[in-house]
């Protein structure tokens, strides 16, 4: 087993990179993956935080349920292979190690941002003088929306009922503490703290418990966005008293572009009254198909279900969460940390012999970062980004000046580190 790299890294060197590599125990899923082609080769795909790789089984998984589809038509629902009336079922046993979770407390659904409508329509409930909400600044477009939406549906504007709490002058991370102060600082006024569990931008990994803690202290509920956090960070929703959760499949659950997303909704909050956008399959299953006029939700957090599961997009799932339960998540979370620490040295090292032309944004310590790097490139970055691309190298550019690369545990590799290194390391001499 290879130890914590953040203490034990030895060398910026191909031989060392195919040292670890051998050892990794997670080395043979690699082969269970496509890997994009670039001028014949095999790329570096460093953008499983935008959209993770197809694993091979998927086919197989997705032409089952065609299969299924083109013998038995509607009856599909009760004799397919995975009878689809019941195939949402088969995802929270899946999904409990991943999210930290109770079965109860999970259900696939949707997608992200629709479950993100979906469950603030439960939990932003303005009262009063209680109306606001406290998000990150600058959280993904999608996110900015939603809230913006929901205010103006409740008849505030969002200037006046969205807080958002940033860095410091100076600063690229934002700090735990002015958080936490913000949130006591306008406790009378909080209806809702809604953060990313990860920032798209910078990877910061936000403190999801304390936050939550300070929420509710303030009497507030609080709710996190997953979509950089699902499969890429140890999750305890749980544990954490955190009252609703929703993410994206496709990023680092490898789930397909599009993909069907997910819920969390905490036991506490699953047999309350709430006011909530009710669908047909959300209704008691026991008395579903007797098309009763009044909606019953089930007592688990699919009552938050609106339609029929779209299983051909929940196969993809499947075939990428079974590899996940096999593959184990401790293995997976001591990988991707020791893939972060090699990448940083790497990079780091490199720095040094390049007039310090990069930064890295994304935070050092551990468990305040997932696979996410986030290099701010000081000079020429969109030339370096579109020279790395030419050979070979898939990675995330972000407007003015950051190149975000994710190195994740199941198809990459300490050597994908390596010669993303040596690429690096060419363009920035060569944009010098």
């Amino acid at each position: 087993m290879i130890k914590d790299l953040n203490k034990n890294i030895v060398e910026n060197s191909e031989t060392y990179a195919r040292e670890l590599d051998s050892r990794d125990p997670l080395k043979r899923y690699r082969e269970k993956f496509y890997i994009p082609l670039i001028n014949g080769k095999e790329s570096i795909y460093f953008t499983g935080n935008s959209l993770g790789l197809q694993p091979k089984s998927t086919q197989d998984y997705v032409l089952n349920e065609l299969e299924d589809w083109a013998n038995y038509g509607v009856e599909g629902h009760f004799h397919a292979r995975n009878p689809w009336l019941s195939y949402h079922e088969i995802f929270p046993p899946l999904l409990m190690e991943i999210f930290g979770a109770k079965e109860e407390e999970l259900v696939v659904m949707n997608q992200l941002t629709v479950n993100l409508h979906v469950l603030m329509t439960s939990f932003y409930q303005p009262a009063g003088k209680r109306f606001k909400i406290i998000c990150e600044e600058k959280a993904f477009p999608s996110d900015q929306y939603a809230f913006a939406a929901q205010a103006k549906l409740h008849g505030f504007s969002p200037e006046e009922a969205i807080i958002e709490v940033g860095p410091r002058e100076g600063e690229s991370i934002s700090r735990t503490e002015d958080i936490l102060q913000v949130i006591k600082d306008n406790a009378d006024e909080i209806s809702l703290v809604l953060f990313s569990g990860v920032n798209y931008y910078n990877g910061q990994v936000f403190d999801m418990e304390r936050i939550t803690k300070a929420a509710h202290e303030a009497g507030a509920y609080c709710g996190f966005d997953l979509a950089h956090a699902a499969g890429n960070i140890p999750l305890h929703l749980h544990d954490w008293n955190v009252d609703f959760a929703c993410w994206c499949s496709y990023k680092y659950l490898n789930s397909g572009p599009g993909g069907v997303a997910g819920a969390f909704i905490h036991e506490r909050n699953i047999t309350k009254e709430w006011l909530r956008l009710a669908g047909w399959w959300g209704h008691d299953k026991k008395s579903r198909f007797k098309m009763p006029g009044t909606f019953q939700p089930i007592p688990t957090a699919e009552g938050w279900q609106l339609s029929n599961a779209p299983v051909l997009s929940m196969a993809a799932h499947r075939a990428s969460l079974e590899m996940f339960a096999e593959a184990g998540m401790p293995a997976i979370f001591e990988k991707a940390a020791n893939l972060h620490a090699y990448a940083r040295f790497v990079i780091e090292d490199i720095g040094k012999t390049n007039n310090n032309t990069l930064e890295i944004l994304t935070p050092k310590e551990k468990g305040k970062h997932g696979c996410q790097l986030s290099l701010k490139i000081k000079k020429n970055g969109k030339a370096i980004y579109e020279d790395l691309k030419k050979h070979g190298v898939l990675a995330d550019w972000r407007e003015p000046d950051v190149l975000r690369i994710a190195p994740v545990p199941l198809y990459n590799s300490y050597e994908d580190v390596y010669r993303f290194g040596k690429l690096l390391s060419e363009a920035l001499k060569i944009q010098a």
